[in-house]
Formats: structure tokens, C-alpha cells, sequence
């Protein structure tokens, strides 16, 4: 019999398919805003109508923008950002763009309840991970200054709890989990994520199939999130596809958001993840490999490595994308590939010498430890790295 708890967050709405500007204009004006900050993909600031678009809606409590979170979400640049949105005495922040500014805007409301204004103020509020996998959680205040997102990819962290940002000095991505850092609320417009390259849209969309299938075969999977994860898979299964063949599919690029908002049903209720999520946070902060990329290249391998112990249950994965009687990893094999995204990886740039250091690192993220096959020593995570490579 399953035996488990199902935990809900402390954010209060998702919107979707409502323009973005008005949806937030009515958020800010239902949380009583007088002085919204914008962190905004710098892209979409120079070259779109975007954000000028939030500017005019937020009229007179507009305060100020910050266009500048690099990929992975760098301690320099959310310090930059609180340090901006404080002396703009902001008290609501928007966060529109990709995953960079949804992680790092997290973390700015960290910064600003707890007056970090240089880098390495930040090193106390992050989660440690212990030599056995155990998490190890700093206490401190929830942040006051919350935060609404409008997402403009498919990796889903909007709606969890966990910003994770990268210690330059170290190459390391770092988690920094509170539930007080959830997003207040998420609005999921399909128009606002058209000017989003294709390989990147289409690649955090993978991102999402990756938490789907994860959760699925999770040490905590349970029979609430399970059903959230198959549906997920569904969207994301015919809406990336869509999306690739037209990319003004705005009815696929809605299924895509959904899906990807439903793949992190069982993430945010407390489901732990498995070797995929924690080598790509380790490609990501230590190798600089886009996200959506890390998950394209490593979740098949995972797959095939982790079969011995679960490869009944990838079955289910494979029906609920259309293929049964197919195995798991051959499927995502075809479907990625069909999208044109990489799959090994060597494609990144990566070299093969730097992979011992990347295993090393593997063993300081805590779902290396809760991969559903036994994963203690580097030597396992290299067994995968060098399939994917």
C-alpha cells in the first residue's frame, strides 16, 4: 500500500491564455502593488513589444526593469537585480522570460527581505547536501516582496519552491529552497512566448517531458501525481511537434504551457527526481550547457541505465506517448531528434577529460541520491556520462 504526503505550495493562481500585460495589471491591482519591478528577458526588452506592453498596463506603479540574468542565473547578476529593485523601493516583482529570470527572481525576494547587497551574502541561505544525499535546509524568514511570473519557455520552475542559481567562482549550480520563494501567482500567455528561439522553446519543452518521466518513475511516485505526469506527457506529446511544424500554433504552444505546468504536479508536492534533473544541474552550472539541452541528452541514457529497476513502469511512459510495445528510451531517442535537438554530449562542446570533474560534482546534488537505481560513487554517474557521450 503507497504511503506518502502530498504537500501544496503558497502560491495562489495560474492565469492562462489571457493577454500577459492586463493579467498582470489585474494581479498587481488585486495584491494592492504600488510599485511593481520588472526582471525581464533582455532579448525580449530590445527587440519585442513585450515589456513595453507590462510598462504602459502597470502605468504609474511601474518602477523599474532589470534586463540583465544571464543563463543559469548567476549570484552576481540576482545581487545586481535586488540591489535595483531596492532602491526602486519596489513591492511586487514580475519576472517575464525564460527560466534564468524565474530562478533569479526568486532569489532576488530572498535578497531583498534579507538585505544581501554583495555576492557573498547569499552563501548562507543556500540548501547543503550532505555526503549520504540528506538536504540540509538554512532557517530564515520568508520574503515579503512576492513574485509573478510569466514564463516565455516550458521548464516549469515557476512552480516550485527552489530557485537554482550558479556560484560563478565555483562553476557550480546551487539550490536555494524556501517555500516562501514560490511565485505568488504564474501567468501562461501562449503570444508572449512566440519570439522565443525555436531550439530553445522546443528544448525546455523536453525539459518538461523530463520532469514528467521522472516524477513517473520517482522513488516517491503515488497515484495523485501519476495521473498529472501521463496527461502532461500527452500534451507535450503532441503539442512540441506542432509547435516545430508552426510556430504561430498557438493552440499547441497553450498545450505546451499546460503540459509543462502539469509535469511539475508531483515536483512541487514533494516528489524527489532522479539522475537526469542532477547531471543536468551539474552540465548547466558547471559546463554552462543549456538547460533544455542537459535534458535532451541525458534522459534517454538515464532511461537505459535505470531499466533494470524500472523498465516496466517506462511502458506506461511510452503508451501515453502514442508508442506501446516501444522501449522508453527508444521513443524520447526519435521524439528528440525529430525536434532537432542534440543528443550527445560531445555536441555541446563538452570535453571528454572534464567528465571525471562533472561526476564529482554529480555527488553534491541531492537527487543524484534519489535516482531510482542506487547511485552513491562518481564511478556510477560516469557509467552514464560516458553513454551519453
Amino acid at each position: 500500500m503507497q504511503q506518502g504526503q502530498v504537500t501544496f505550495t503558497r502560491m495562489e493562481k495560474v492565469i492562462f491564455g489571457q493577454p500577459a500585460a492586463a493579467a498582470v495589471k489585474a494581479e498587481a491591482q488585486r495584491l494592492g502593488a504600488e510599485r511593481v519591478f520588472l526582471l525581464v528577458s533582455g532579448t525580449l526588452n530590445r527587440e519585442t513589444e513585450e515589456i513595453d506592453k507590462l510598462r504602459r498596463a502597470l502605468g504609474n506603479t511601474y518602477c523599474g526593469t532589470h534586463d540583465d540574468m544571464p543563463a543559469h542565473s548567476p549570484r552576481e547578476a540576482v545581487v545586481a537585480c535586488a540591489n535595483a529593485a531596492r532602491d526602486a523601493d519596489t513591492d511586487l516583482l514580475v519576472s517575464l522570460g525564460g527560466g534564468s529570470t524565474t530562478d533569479g527572481g526568486k532569489a532576488v525576494t530572498i535578497c531583498l527581505k534579507h538585505d544581501i547587497t554583495e555576492v557573498d551574502g547569499m552563501e548562507a541561505f543556500r540548501t547543503i547536501v550532505d555526503e549520504n544525499g540528506a538536504r540540509h535546509f538554512p532557517e530564515y524568514d520568508a520574503p515579503d516582496i512576492r513574485q509573478i511570473v510569466v514564463p516565455t519557455t516550458l521548464s516549469g520552475g515557476e512552480f516550485n519552491a527552489r530557485a537554482g542559481i550558479t556560484n560563478s567562482k565555483l562553476r557550480l549550480k546551487q539550490s536555494f529552497i524556501h517555500p516562501g520563494i514560490i511565485p505568488i501567482s504564474v501567468i501562461l500567455d501562449p503570444v508572449v512566448t512566440v519570439p522565443t528561439p525555436e531550439w530553445l522553446f522546443l528544448s525546455t519543452g523536453i525539459r518538461a517531458v523530463d520532469h514528467a518521466v521522472e516524477t513517473y518513475l520517482s522513488l516517491d511516485a503515488n497515484d495523485y501525481a501519476d495521473g498529472a505526469c501521463l496527461q502532461a506527457l500527452r500534451l507535450l506529446g503532441e503539442g512540441l511537434p506542432r509547435v516545430k511544424a508552426d510556430p504561430d500554433d498557438l493552440e499547441a504552444r497553450l498545450k505546451c504551457l499546460m503540459g509543462a505546468w502539469m509535469s511539475m504536479t508531483g515536483i512541487v508536492t514533494g516528489a524527489r527526481l532522479g539522475a537526469s534533473h542532477a547531471i543536468g544541474h551539474i552540465l548547466g552550472g558547471s559546463a554552462g550547457v543549456p538547460h533544455g539541452h542537459t535534458s535532451c541528452i541525458m534522459l534517454p541514457y538515464v532511461l537505459e541505465w535505470n531499466a533494470p529497476v524500472n523498465g516496466d513502469r517506462q511502458k506506461d511512459i511510452a503508451t501515453a506517448m502514442g508508442h506501446a510495445g516501444k522501449l522508453l528510451p527508444d521513443v524520447l531517442d526519435s521524439f528528440i531528434r525529430n525536434l532537432d535537438m542534440p543528443r550527445q554530449i560531445r555536441e555541446t562542446g563538452v570535453e571528454e577529460s572534464d567528465l571525471p570533474r562533472l561526476a564529482e560534482n554529480c555527488m553534491l546534488d541531492d537527487w543524484t541520491f534519489s535516482n531510482p537505481r542506487e547511485i552513491r560513487t562518481p564511478d556510477q554517474v560516469m557509467e552514464i556520462l560516458r553513454l551519453a557521450y
